[in-house]
C-alpha cells in the first residue's frame, strides 16, 4: 500500500509572519521566477531561509503556483486577495489561509493534525503536543519514524503562529508577530496552552460555506454532525461547537446558500442548486459585499 506523503519542517523554523503574505503577493506579481534567484531573498528583502519560508506559506496556502518550466504565479485565490485585501487587514482573508493551510496534510501535516485529531479538552505543555503528534503522524502513515527535531520545530511553530504574545517594552520588532494571533485559537496559561472557541464575530458564515463547499457539492448532502465532527470540518479547523456551527448554517440558510433540514432529527445540510459557486466565487463575493457597505 502507497504510504501517505507528509511533510515537517516546510517553514524553515519560521511562522508565517505579519506582513510576509504581502511582500510575497506583491513579489510573485512583478517577478514570475522570483524564487529562482537566490530563493526569492533579495526581491523580498529577508535572508535565504526566510525566503524559502514564505514560498513555502504561499504554496501551502494556496495562493501561488509553481511551473519548473514557467515559473511562479498568484492562484486564482492568491489575486483575489490581492486585488481585495493586499495587506491582509480583514480577518475574512485570515481564515481563508487559515483554512487553506491547515487542511493540507501533505504539505502542512503537524498543523492538520493538530487542528483534526488534538481533541484534549484540558491545558497541555509542549512538550506534550510534540508526543500527541508524533504518535498520530506514525498512525497516519505507518511504520516510519518521524524526526523528533522536526516535529518539535512545527509544534513550536504551531504554538507561537496562534498564541497572543507578550511585546517586549511594547515593541513589535522584538517579537516575531504572526497574524493568525488574531484568530484566537490557541491560548497560554504559563507554560500551558489550551484550545480556545473563536468569538463568533470574528467569522463570517461564508467561510464555513468555504470549508463545506466540495464535500456538499460531491455528496449532495452533509450531516451537521460531519460539519462539527468531521475531517477537515469547521468544527475541527476552527475550533467550533456545534452551537455554533448551527448558528453559522442558519445565517448561511438565510443568504440562500444552503438548505438546512433539521425535521424528524434529520440535522442535514443540502447544497442550494440554484446557488452554484465556486471557492473563488465565495471570496468575490464576501469582497464585493464589503465594498458595498
Amino acid at each position: 500500500m502507497e504510504k501517505k506523503k507528509y511533510r515537517l519542517k516546510g517553514h524553515e523554523s519560521f511562522i508565517l509572519r505579519d506582513g510576509w503574505i504581502t511582500k510575497g503577493l506583491r513579489a510573485v506579481r512583478e517577478n514570475e521566477h522570483l524564487f529562482w534567484e537566490n530563493a526569492g531573498a533579495d526581491a523580498l528583502g529577508v535572508g535565504t531561509n526566510m525566503a524559502k519560508s514564505i514560498r513555502y506559506w504561499m504554496k501551502t496556502a494556496n495562493l501561488i503556483k509553481e511551473n519548473s518550466a514557467k515559473g511562479v504565479f498568484l492562484t486564482e485565490i492568491g489575486e483575489i486577495i490581492a486585488e481585495n485585501d493586499l495587506y491582509i487587514e480583514d480577518v475574512f482573508s485570515l481564515w481563508i489561509i487559515h483554512c487553506n493551510i491547515t487542511c493540507d496534510f501533505g504539505m502542512a501535516t503537524s498543523w492538520n493534525i493538530f487542528f483534526n485529531s488534538i481533541n484534549v479538552t484540558s491545558a497541555f505543555s509542549r512538550e506534550e503536543l510534540c508526543q500527541m503528534i508524533k504518535e498520530l503522524i506514525i498512525e497516519n502513515i505507518g511504520d516510519i519514524e518521524p524526526s523528533e527535531r522536526s516535529i518539535r520545530d512545527d509544534c513550536a511553530a504551531i504554538l507561537s503562529m496562534y498564541t497572543m504574545t507578550e511585546l517586549v517594552n511594547g515593541d513589535p520588532e522584538e517579537k516575531k508577530i504572526s497574524p493568525f494571533e488574531e484568530l484566537g485559537l490557541i491560548g497560554k496559561t504559563g507554560n500551558k496552552f489550551f484550545k480556545k472557541r473563536p468569538f463568533l464575530d470574528k467569522i463570517d458564515p461564508m467561510i464555513i460555506q468555504y470549508l463545506i463547499l466540495d464535500k456538499l457539492n460531491n455528496e449532495k448532502s452533509l450531516p451537521i454532525d460531519d460539519i462539527v465532527n468531521g475531517y477537515n470540518m469547521p468544527g475541527k479547523i476552527m475550533n467550533l461547537n456545534r452551537i455554533i456551527v448551527n448558528e453559522l448554517l442558519d445565517a448561511l440558510q438565510r443568504k440562500e446558500y444552503i438548505i438546512v433540514n433539521r425535521t424528524a432529527g434529520l440535522d442535514i445540510v443540502y447544497p442550494n442548486c440554484c446557488k452554484n459557486i465556486t471557492k473563488e466565487d465565495i471570496l468575490r463575493e464576501y469582497y464585493e459585499r464589503k465594498r458595498s457597505l
